[in-house]
């Protein structure tokens, strides 16, 4: 009895693996081909700057990437509860406190005129994710194996969809994103370039450097809340005279914002954390006048850098609480980071070239529908094939050869 029981079970988790295998060969053998155009340097007479008009008293600190515990603790986060996020992040300091759950949009706080509805979108095992910030639902499609530069693309403009906002997720983790991806991948607003799982400026900068106006989003992307090595490291600071949140979007969006990677000491405690983020420096201003690009800060910064085309080190300035960069005619973009004495480091949106009306405005990727049938057609043989095979290996014998079996038997 044990063993057909045994036998029975084997049997169910072979078709389930076999179920899994066609849909995942489905999924894979339908994904569009794309046509990526060979993307430029942003060019043009004129300067975008994202922060024209930025009020130096209406910035408001956030955190967009935090887990709490969802699907039953099978993910990460599963030690924290929406409570602890909320309680600890306020403590920081924190306006905007965005829980983003993978596949699942939480909904605490839904009340409150700051929420902001976002998830994490992706489960492949390369971690080719996506901040999915303002969204209207959750997309359960992914590729969740390997992904190439036209998975990835399908991805963003099915996400664009359901979603006001769309952020590369921690590019540089696991091989998630290509630094190749970034010259073509395009549709997408944000890019997190500051995680506490990982650095991915030289992604952002390649981004940058191939005319794709992607504006930088810093996270904590914290997974243990009570863990203070966790929370507090990275943020993004908003300029918003409001916590209303069509107004941080629009202003995320717009690239009025920065990130910030904040210095922690050996040891540092929640307390000690606190004190930090209540004295960190104020980004005062950022002026464009011209070809003449001013920062300025509250407090002397120990280095002041503009940075360029292909992340090129352009100029630096040392122990001043303020900068000027005159803008070459072929400097194609200009960030600025800032550095303090503690450590603690500011990285800029930068200033983009642009002619016409809209700037960092890119000719979208688009299906190469002769390629992608080709694909289709291949993979409906392929699987046709494979189909043959596996019926004619599970297929019971027939019953003329049992019969004559059982014949030969009471014969002899």
């Amino acid at each position: 009895m044990p063993g057909r029981f045994f036998k029975i079970i084997f049997k169910l988790l072979g078709w389930l693996i076999l179920i899994l295998m066609v849909v995942f060969f489905v999924i894979y053998a339908i994904a569009p081909m794309y046509d990526f155009p060979e993307y430029k340097p942003f060019s043009g007479d004129k300067l975008y700057n994202p922060y024209r008009g930025m009020d130096s008293s209406s910035w408001k600190k956030g955190n967009f990437q935090a887990q709490s515990r969802a699907w039953l603790g099978i993910t990460n986060g599963r030690h924290n509860t929406n409570e602890a996020i909320h309680t600890v992040y306020r403590q920081l300091g924190y306006d905007i406190i965005v829980t983003s759950d993978y596949m699942k949009i939480n909904r605490f706080g839904q009340e409150l005129p700051q929420y902001i509805a976002t998830y994490e979108h992706g489960y492949s095992i390369r971690k080719t994710h996506q901040v999915c910030i303002g969204t209207h639902g959750i997309n359960w499609i992914d590729y969740p194996l390997y992904q190439n530069a036209h998975h990835k693309q399908h991805m963003i403009n099915m996400l664009r969809e359901n979603n006001e906002i769309i952020a590369l997720a921690h590019p540089d983790l696991r091989d998630g994103y290509l630094l190749e991806d970034m010259k073509k991948l395009t549709n997408y607003d944000l890019m997190e370039a500051l995680s506490q799982v990982r650095s991915s400026i030289d992604h952002w900068d390649m981004a940058l450097s191939h005319g794709h106006a992607a504006f930088i989003l810093g996270n904590d992307d914290a997974h243990d809340v009570f863990n203070p090595e966790e929370v507090g490291r990275v943020c993004t600071f908003i300029n918003s005279r409001s916590i209303d949140a069509d107004q941080i979007k629009r202003n995320l969006k717009a690239g009025n914002a920065f990130g910030a990677r904040v210095a922690m000491q050996p040891g540092e405690d929640f307390v000690e954390k606190a004190i930090v983020h209540q004295n960190l420096p104020i980004l005062k201003s950022v002026d464009l006048i011209g070809d003449t690009l001013t920062v300025t800060l509250s407090e002397p910064a120990a280095l002041i850098a503009f940075v360029g085309q292909s992340g090129t080190l352009r100029r630096t300035f040392s122990d001043t609480p303020g900068a000027t960069y005159i803008i070459r005619p072929d400097d194609t973009y200009i960030r600025t980071e800032v550095t303090f004495a503690d450590g603690t480091m500011y990285f800029l949106n930068p200033v983009i070239r642009y002619s016409g009306l809209i700037p960092g405005q890119q000719p979208p990727a688009t299906i190469n529908w002769v390629k992608t049938w080709v694909q289709r057609g291949v993979a409906l043989v392929i699987f046709i094939v494979l189909l043959l095979i596996v019926i004619r290996i599970i297929r019971p014998r027939s019953r003329k050869g049992r019969i004559s079996r059982r014949t030969y038997y009471y014969q002899s």
